[in-house]
């Protein structure tokens, strides 16, 4: 009797070593496997899936054979809770076992967005909701542009705070299913940390008192210019008015008064209608940015020409005739504005 449980255990032992080396020698194989394609092909991971399910899905679509491995795979490499969401480009040749580092380190399909400097707010926006593949999470157009202001500004902890010219002009790369809320926060963290740095580095003098007032100046400067040439001497007529106290007389603001109703064309009447963004009616800088704006506006704000020019004019080419005088600004709009 215990010689025949004897016989029968050793045989038991003998399945089982069998069995486990047959399991073994099939992980291996299968994780040695090149994944099931003979040409680049695009996978996605959706937020929220576990190695389980990535594993399936992997299977649904040809590209392994055996879920179960790549699942254990991820418990023996503790790389269950690494995998990140976003578009994959898995090339042939891939082995089975590499997938989930792929998967782990990040290296998804990337799409390219750009705030454009001198958009207003309104029209970053429509900009943004015509943006492939974001996820829009913000409340629709129609809501309006003030409510939908308020809501971004709450979503990424800056409630209270006027939306324009918050977000920093630049073309951003972004994952599939990036929402527009974090995509925003992102441009509104690098406009804080570049206006940070910019001020830290300003000239002596400036008759601004906080980085706000520079964004407000800035955003100016880039409305007036999109010569990069001519931002640092045009910031250096704006604040050249201001420390005489003298009014900044720029269209762009009252232009950014008139709001999304201005048709191209400004009228005198725009120019004696009072709002908080007429410069001509009020002194000061106005009370918010009227655009959005990159680093090279905000530099020639805070290191801007020294100059004695007090004005300027377009000369229809975009670029500007600047003249000390008022006579002299008189004779110049003129030759350039009236084609006199």
């Amino acid at each position: 009797m215990l010689r025949a449980l004897s016989r029968l255990f050793g045989l038991c032992t003998v399945v089982v070593v069998l069995l486990v080396a047959y399991g073994w020698h099939d992980y291996r194989t299968h994780q040695d496997a090149a994944i099931d394609t003979d040409e680049a092909v695009t996978f996605t991971i959706q937020r929220g899936w576990s190695a389980a399910r990535v594993s399936r899905e992997l299977a649904a679509t040809g590209l392994i054979r055996r879920p179960f491995w790549l699942e254990v795979q991820a418990r023996i490499d503790d790389k269950a809770t690494d995998i990140r969401s976003g578009e994959y480009v898995l090339e042939p040749g891939l082995r089975v076992g590499d997938l989930l580092a792929v998967f782990a380190a990040g290296k998804t399909v990337q799409y390219a967005h750009t705030i454009i400097e001198g958009d207003a707010f309104w029209q970053m926006l429509g900009r943004l909701d015509d943006a492939p593949r974001m996820v829009h999470e913000l409340p629709p157009p129609e809501a309006g542009t003030a409510a939908r202001g308020e809501a971004l500004m709450a979503a990424i902890g800056h409630e209270g705070l006027h939306p324009e010219g918050q977000f920093f002009a630049d073309t951003y790369r972004f994952p599939a299913d990036t929402s527009d809320i974090e995509f925003l926060a992102r441009a509104k963290r690098q406009l804080d940390r570049v206006l940070a740095e910019e001020w830290a580095a300003r000239a002596e003098g400036l008759p601004l008192d906080s980085p706000y007032e520079a964004l407000v100046l800035a955003s100016i400067v880039e409305k007036e210019t999109a010569l990069a040439a001519e931002r640092p001497l045009i910031a250096g007529v704006f604040l050249s008015r201001l420390n005489k106290r003298m009014r900044l007389q720029t269209d762009p603001t009252v232009i950014y008064g008139i709001g999304e109703d201005f048709d191209g064309d400004i009228r005198r009447r725009d120019l004696t209608t009072d709002t908080p963004y007429n410069t001509y009616t009020r002194a000061g800088l106005p009370p918010t940015p009227i655009a959005m704006v990159g680093r090279e506006a905000i530099n020639a704000v805070l290191d801007p020409e020294t100059t004695d020019y007090l004005y300027f004019v377009s000369k229809g080419d975009g670029s500007h005739q600047f003249s000390r005088t008022l006579d002299d600004h008189e004779a110049a709009v003129r030759t350039y504005q009236l084609g006199q």
